[in-house]
This record gives structure tokens, sequence and C-alpha cells, in this order.
């Protein structure tokens, strides 16, 4: 299914709210509203009200970082003192827990760091290749931009709603 983007530029919030708000009450077939980005130079925080709520994945990745890091420190810790059972010990356990627990709550630091810094470049889409050629440096200076992805034949009523709230500029791209 070949879908398009569209990005369109708008001097104030109320217009791009404006059109957000239309945009959710209207159902056009092909557009999902979770595909609806609104760019901007400046924090608004009545966005969500309009946009609700979106997903964040880095708690996720925050998790998974730490316990990779907490578990495979400890296998790895325990096995190599474990390699060393034919030396005399003295009575001490071969695998010592309480000093371990330190080393394995360092390392469970480092993943979390770690994974979650990879994490967020990945959902931040800096990446090189995942970077959208469809982009305009006003957003950075004082406009705000309202990118859409839907199916190709929904392009046309988008293109007009967004003709109706007097964006400044239109830009469309096709993404395989």
């Amino acid at each position: 299914m070949i879908h398009h983007r569209m990005l369109a530029l708008f001097n104030d919030f109320d217009g791009a709210t404006n059109l957000l708000r239309e945009l959710k009450a209207t159902s056009i077939p092909g557009l999902d509203f979770d595909n609806v980005t609104m760019k901007s130079p400046i924090e608004h925080p009545d966005v969500e009200a309009v946009l609700g709520l979106r997903p964040v994945n880095v708690q996720k990745w925050t998790l998974f970082g730490s316990l990779f890091g907490g578990i495979v420190s400890f296998v790895l810790i325990s096995a190599a003192q474990g390699n060393f059972f034919a030396q005399m010990k003295g009575g001490k356990p071969i695998i010592p827990i309480p000093p371990n627990l330190v080393l394995t709550y360092e390392m469970l630091i480092l993943g979390g760091v770690f994974i979650t810094i990879v994490g967020f470049l990945i959902g931040a889409g800096l990446p090189v290749g995942l970077k959208s050629s469809l982009y305009n440096a006003k957003i950075s200076e004082d406009q705000i931009g309202i990118l859409i992805k839907a199916e190709a034949h929904a392009m046309p009523q988008i293109r007009a709603l967004f003709e109706k709230h007097r964006a400044l500029e239109i830009q469309e791209e096709v993404v395989a």
C-alpha cells in the first residue's frame, strides 16, 4: 500500500490546533490520527489535549537494559569465580553473593543507561536512514508544522483541509 506524507506550515498555534480538531472530528478513510505529528520550535502544553497521549517507550528500553546488564553481569562474574573451584578458599563460598551484588548493581546501572540512550536515539529517529526528507527550516524559526502520513486516496481531502485553514506552505512526498 502506498502512503503519502504531507507537511503544512502555520503561523500560529490556534490555526494548527483548529486544523487538528477538525481532522480528529472528520473521519477520513485512509487516515489514522496516530500518524499526525505537530512540529514546533517551542513547547505547547495544550498539544496533548488535541493530539492525545502518545506512547513513550523509553521506560521499556531502560527496564530491558537494566535487567540485561544485571543478569548478564551476575552470570559472567559467577562463571569466572566458578572456574576457580579447585583453589583453596579457606571455608569461603566458591561464588560469594555479597561482593557479586555490588558489581552486579554497577553493571545494572551501566546497562540501563547505555540501552536507554540507544532506545532514545532509535525512538527519536536520529539514525540517518530514518530521517524524512519532508522538513522545512522555518519550523525551527517561528512556524508550526503539521505532518500527516496517510494513504494516497486520502490526500486530496487532507490538502483541502489544509487550504481551508490557510496553511502557508504545503509539501507532499510519496513513501513506499
